[in-house]
């Protein structure tokens, strides 16, 4: 037998994705859409992610995509101000901070690939449908939660 033989073929792990992404990101998709417009603002996920382009966002007119969509995109790592110690500290604080939304894990397009479920499990799931990037209304446990940490401390 050659060497050519018992090489194994290994594909280098896929970068996890962020469900916490920007429009403006790399091969970013919308993957959930804003179900309610008072404080207790929820997420319904679409079956299938759909890719962002101009038309999409325009959509969301009058107000930002930010407030009316959930993104998803490969996550930045290093270059994301919530990541340190290979891990997402926006996933750990959301799970830390915020209430449970939904008791069961809804059905997502992009949990197979998401960084926060990879990182947190269900925990992070049960949680996610109440996170929106932009609130235009008040949610303190999801803003605290997104506020990154510098050094340990709050930025």
């Amino acid at each position: 037998m050659t060497q050519e033989t018992h090489r194994e073929s290994v594909e280098p792990a896929a970068t996890p994705w962020c469900p916490s992404a920007r429009p403006q990101q790399q091969g970013a998709v919308v993957f959930g859409v804003r179900t309610a417009s008072d404080s207790a603002a929820r997420i319904g996920y679409l079956s299938q992610a759909v890719p962002v382009t101009p038309k999409v966002l325009e959509l969301a007119e009058p107000v930002s995509p930010l407030e009316v969509f959930r993104f998803a995109a490969p996550c930045a790592e290093s270059g994301c101000v919530h990541y340190a110690d290979d891990k997402c500290g926006l996933a750990s604080r959301i799970v830390e901070q915020a209430p449970v939304a939904v008791s069961i894990a809804p059905a997502c397009p992009i949990r197979s690939k998401c960084r926060w479920w990879a990182q947190e499990g269900v925990n992070a799931c049960r949680r996610c449908p109440q996170v929106v990037t932009r609130e235009s209304g008040s949610n303190e446990s999801i803003a605290g939660a997104a506020m990154p940490l510098v050094s340990g401390l709050p930025a």
